[in-house]
């Protein structure tokens, strides 16, 4: 399966602010974004003034990062999105932030979504009492998730529940640490999505 491969860090130092890609570090004076305040590659400090097209590329590539997802699997979020009802760019998110290796991260089960995409993968997750293996799983008000015994022993696991309440859930999830338990109460609400990003412009990009 194709995947990124190169430095995280890049992305972040890319896009000009924090896309919280490796947890803790992202917290610490080793986040590059504070280290090198400018894009990567050689002509990164020089200034340039961004086009119209230039902003909402980037806008649209900050959240296809922050969420991990190639750009064939983006476009078919956007579609959806798009011949769904509602508006289209907050359902993008919704559908964004409704997958299984989110919602893991979210939940605090993992430190970010990276470690969250492995353990789905590893099938040390499951949904409904059901092992479920693959992170975009589009989950459901009502869904169960839960760590497996295997996963448990994981030790960033422990750790990433055991920091959980000092991040913060957010409203549309409930957390049981001690069981190792989550719950999808509804369908996350714009106001509920801890991203900090203009869908519109996403939107506009794809109108074209």
């Amino acid at each position: 399966m194709a995947r990124y491969r190169e430095a995280l860090c890049r992305l972040c130092r890319r896009e000009g602010e924090k896309l919280f890609l490796k947890g803790d570090r992202c917290f610490t004076e080793k986040c590059s974004v504070e280290r090198r305040k400018y894009p990567p590659g050689q002509h990164g400090q020089r200034r340039t003034k961004m086009s119209e097209y230039a902003t909402q590329l980037r806008e649209k590539q900050k959240v296809r990062n922050s969420y991990g997802v190639l750009e064939g699997q983006f476009r078919r979020y956007y579609e959806k999105a798009a011949s769904g009802k509602g508006v289209t760019g907050e359902v993008l998110l919704q559908l964004l932030e409704r997958r299984l290796d989110n919602a893991v991260y979210r939940m605090g089960f993992a430190d970010n979504r990276r470690q969250a995409r492995q353990l789905v993968g590893h099938g040390f997750v499951a949904v409904n009492g059901r092992r479920a293996s693959v992170p975009s799983y589009q989950l459901r008000p009502g869904d169960e998730v839960t760590i497996m015994e295997k996963g448990r022993k994981i030790p960033f696991v422990a750790d990433a529940i055991s920091k959980a309440g000092h991040r913060g859930l957010p409203a549309w999830v409930e957390v049981d640490g001690n069981s190792f338990k989550g719950k999808v109460l509804h369908v996350p609400l714009r106001s509920e999505i801890a991203l900090e990003a203009q869908e519109q412009l996403i939107v506009e990009l794809y109108s074209k």
